[in-house]
């Protein structure tokens, strides 16, 4: 049992300069004892309105270096200060804000909410166990217009998909990966790092981009290419639930569309899904 989605917004100045970290949190816990379930005793459970007091005092005191930290502190305290607590998870995920930039310059206060990943992380530990840290984008929203096909897949009387060697790849990626044992780890530094590998592996060099042959190889050259530059990663997940696009026929209105204006198929829309770990 636990507390959900307990959201707030933490403000930290270094003289006239101040920065945000809005986040939500998710805390759960399991008990040495499942009386309260199957006795109605109380005694052992922890309030949830307890829980949501004891995150922000930690936000308070500790401030939020970097998500995986703080569910860290989320996880050790509970240990350490509840004896009935046998097993403990913090869940805690980063609303985008940005700091505004005018004509190049950082505002000293100033902030612009930018959809382009939500970051998140968890933490879970069981007494006299190892803690458990993952880290991991959700939400994010990648498209290229061209160097993606999908040719040469099975066939047989149910197929009515046409073969394509030049379309749109567009899709949502999920991102979650785990961390070997967790030491003194510059998280903040990691979860950028990997964040740009994502998006070279998808896109590909800038000059010329790189060909993909399906969303799958798509996800796993990511997977590889995380795999190869951050080796504090130990297993990656990465799944993918992609958009298509359909070239607009537009004979009847006299124009040929060179697949210049396309609609998004909304539904049902496809999704692959990989785990890849080291040996």
């Amino acid at each position: 049992y636990g507390k959900n989605t307990i959201k707030f917004l933490r403000l930290h100045k270094e003289g006239k300069k101040q920065f945000v970290k809005e986040v939500e949190v998710c805390a759960h816990l399991r008990l040495t004892s499942p009386q309260e379930y199957l006795e109605g005793n109380n005694s052992l459970v922890i309030p949830t309105d307890t829980i949501k007091n004891i995150v922000l005092v930690l936000a308070k005191k500790n401030g939020i270096s970097s998500l995986e930290q703080f569910a860290i502190d989320i996880c050790n305290h509970f240990m350490t200060t509840f004896c009935q607590v046998a097993y403990v998870k913090a869940y805690v995920q980063e609303v985008p804000w940005q700091r505004l930039h005018e004509d190049g310059v950082p505002h000293i206060h100033s902030f612009i909410c930018v959809p382009d990943g939500i970051r998140f992380c968890e933490a879970e530990q069981c007494r006299n166990g190892p803690l458990i840290v993952f880290a991991g984008i959700k939400d994010l929203k990648l498209m290229k217009t061209t160097q993606s096909g999908f040719e040469g897949f099975y066939k047989n009387e149910h197929t009515t998909l046409p073969e394509r060697h030049d379309r749109i790849l567009c899709g949502e990626f999920f991102c979650k990966w785990s961390y070997g044992e967790c030491k003194d780890f510059d998280f903040n530094c990691i979860w950028k790092q990997i964040r740009e590998c994502i998006l070279e592996a998808f896109a590909g060099p800038p000059d010329c981009g790189e060909y993909s042959p399906s969303y799958q190889k798509t996800v796993n050259c990511i997977q590889m290419l995380v795999l190869s530059r951050v080796p504090q990663v130990q297993v990656i997940e990465v799944v993918l639930n992609n958009t298509f696009y359909n070239v607009v026929d537009m004979k009847n209105l006299g124009l040929t569309n060179d697949k210049e204006v396309l609609v998004p198929v909304e539904t049902p829309y496809g999704s692959c899904a990989c785990t890849l770990g080291r040996k």
